[in-house]
């Protein structure tokens, strides 16, 4: 079934000023079909009014677990809170950031052989170090861009749900366009967050990490073509052994293999857009 909530007629408290004007409420009301104490909680945040008789919302509490699934939240109404903390996920702008800097990844395989001394060396087709044996490579770097963004949310959306959430996302890959990048080019490093003190008026600073890799396509190795390769599939070739003019033995590309070594998801879930 699905979660709902009802008010409770009960225990209901409000109170007003000399000018008999509202100053604080605390409503009842029963959440069904929850989880746990923060889904009870946070689809209570996105269901109560956010105000009573003109008084903000200013936080949710959980009263009382009736059942395994049903449990009893008290709405705090009180006059001077800042009514922009409950009418947005985000409660200020976020902060964004990047950077160029690169990662690192080992080549066995050249873009092109540019020269090679003597001139009547071997050519190994662009494999690299290769030493009589095994072809060694090289650690290059490459085109990464490592971007974050900061988040500042209410209370009521940090749960210990969504925190499992972005633990299940890290390490993984965008299953669609996510920020303006196709999929496969994204990955999710993970998110830290932090909260100063307990009060619901105070919202967690939450900083997303990412990195970005391009997606290619038509990438030579050797004579053979990748038609294509997504931004954070590992690409590795297969060599074996050729013979140039009939004498010298060199390894020559045989196979490319295109892996997919990050699993797809939707980003959508981190609930900071696409």
């Amino acid at each position: 079934m699905a979660t709902k909530i009802e008010p409770a007629f009960f225990d209901r408290t409000q109170a007003i000023d000399d000018d008999g004007n509202y100053t604080t409420a605390e409503i009842p009301y029963f959440v069904f079909e929850a989880d746990d104490e923060d889904a009870a909680i946070a689809f209570a945040y996105e269901n109560v009014p956010e105000s009573y008789n003109d008084i903000p919302l200013e936080s949710i509490e959980i009263d009382e677990r009736i059942s395994s699934n049903v449990f009893k939240v008290t709405a705090q109404y009180k006059a001077g809170f800042d009514e922009t903390n409950s009418s947005s996920d985000d409660d200020s702008d976020p902060v964004y950031s990047f950077d160029t800097g690169g990662g690192t990844q080992h080549l066995t395989q050249s873009l092109s052989t540019v020269a090679k001394y003597p001139s009547t060396a071997p050519d190994y087709s662009g494999a690299i170090g290769y030493d009589g044996e095994d072809v060694k490579g090289v650690d290059v770097t490459m085109p990464v861009m490592n971007f974050s963004e900061t988040h500042y949310l209410k209370p009521g959306k940090v749960t210990t749900k969504y925190k499992k959430t972005i633990g299940e996302l890290t390490g993984s890959v965008n299953n669609g366009t996510f920020k303006g990048y196709s999929e496969g080019e994204v990955l999710f490093l993970g998110a830290s967050g932090s909260r100063r003190g307990d009060s619901s008026s105070n919202l967690w600073e939450v900083t997303y990490k990412f990195a970005v890799s391009a997606n290619r396509k038509n990438i030579k190795v050797g004579d053979l073509t990748v038609t294509e390769k997504k931004g954070w599939d590992y690409l590795w070739v297969r060599y074996a052994d050729d013979v140039k003019d009939k004498k010298t033995l060199v390894k020559k590309p045989i196979a490319a293999y295109v892996e997919k070594v990050y699993e797809r998801k939707d980003f959508g879930n981190l609930g900071i857009g696409k």
